[in-house]
């Protein structure tokens, strides 16, 4: 990847995503995995404002593992952060505290720079278009029914969790997402049924053909992992962070129409528009009230979406 193509995204970044001024403060948080893309947004940065800073520290375990206490301090104490790391910083409570203090910023975790340029290379104002078509659909349903030719058959209860829209244009104080950017989403208060993830999961990335993941869910809480990898994953993060991690945390709509196909990256392949993906583990960041040391997405390929048993149309890909 050339310097020049990381320059082209990382002013996107900045300049069109947080819409960075020559007075404010940033902050890049990165790690020694991510360093080129830390690095790009860096000089990006640098080109609009003096106030520019790059803290980077060993890659986490997992996500949703805390930082050092002075990255946290870092992000919490300037006007905007991005964070590219190799673990997810999403559902942080140093992320949190950052937007609780009115910092703006994004987290890009697990990046490579082969998503981070094409991820980048998106209309920004079409994905908000396209998440404010998805709400309207969505955001009043009492009850979410997600199914899908490999067998999902889920149903979700939102009850008075407030859904959101992660469009990439973050340019007010507090405000956060993810980049590449692209969904909606809600932490819902029930759930009950069977996803069956036949696109991106992680310990494994992009599933091979008849690869799939089936996960059962009951009363809101994962009770069955047919795949060994995946419920390993769980095991260790609750037997670290407490059974939280069996949690089932998000409904995730993708909306970013630019993401054509699926490459084994769970930050690109969740924002696909025409996917769903869903989540078990922590949800504080999404409205929720579970802490949880894990935050695994799964991603399914071609579902139906009921809101209330009327059909949503999902954004299609061309």
């Amino acid at each position: 990847m050339t310097e020049d193509e990381l320059g082209a995204a990382a002013r996107t970044a900045v300049e069109q995503c947080l819409a960075l001024e020559a007075d404010e403060s940033l902050v890049v948080v990165t790690d020694d995995e991510r360093e080129p893309i830390g690095e790009a947004l860096y000089r990006a940065g640098r080109d609009v404002t003096d106030d520019v800073t790059m803290v980077r520290y060993p890659p986490g375990g997992e996500h949703g593992e805390e930082p050092p206490a002075a990255v946290a301090s870092a992000m919490r104490h300037a006007d905007a952060f991005l964070a590219p790391t190799s673990k997810s910083l999403s559902h942080t409570r140093a992320r949190g505290d950052a937007s609780d203090s009115g910092v703006r910023g994004a987290t890009l975790p697990g990046i490579t720079e082969a998503v981070f340029t094409a991820g980048l290379d998106a209309d920004y104002d079409a994905i908000a278009a396209e998440c404010e078509t998805m709400l309207e659909q969505v955001a009043e349903a009492e009850e979410i029914r997600v199914t899908s030719p490999s067998g999902t058959d889920i149903t979700f209860r939102p009850g008075d969790r407030e859904w959101f829209a992660d469009t990439g244009v973050i340019h007010e104080a507090g405000e956060f997402g993810n980049l590449p950017a692209g969904e909606v989403f809600v932490a819902p208060e029930d759930a009950n049924g069977t996803y069956v993830v036949d696109g991106t999961i992680s310990p494994h990335g992009l599933l091979e053909e008849g690869h799939t993941v089936e996960i059962t869910v009951e009363d809101g809480w994962v009770t069955a992992v047919s795949d060994d990898e995946v419920r390993a994953a769980l095991e260790a993060a609750a037997e670290k962070g407490g059974d939280g991690a069996y949690n089932l945390a998000e409904l995730g709509i993708g909306t970013n129409t630019a993401v054509t196909e699926l490459v084994g990256s769970v930050l690109l392949d969740e924002k696909a528009g025409g996917t769903v993906h869903i989540a078990f583990g922590d949800d504080m960041g999404l409205g929720g009230d579970t802490d949880a040391a894990i935050h695994a997405d799964g991603v399914l390929r071609d579902p139906t979406v009921l809101a209330d048993g009327v059909e949503v149309a999902l954004p299609t890909v061309e």
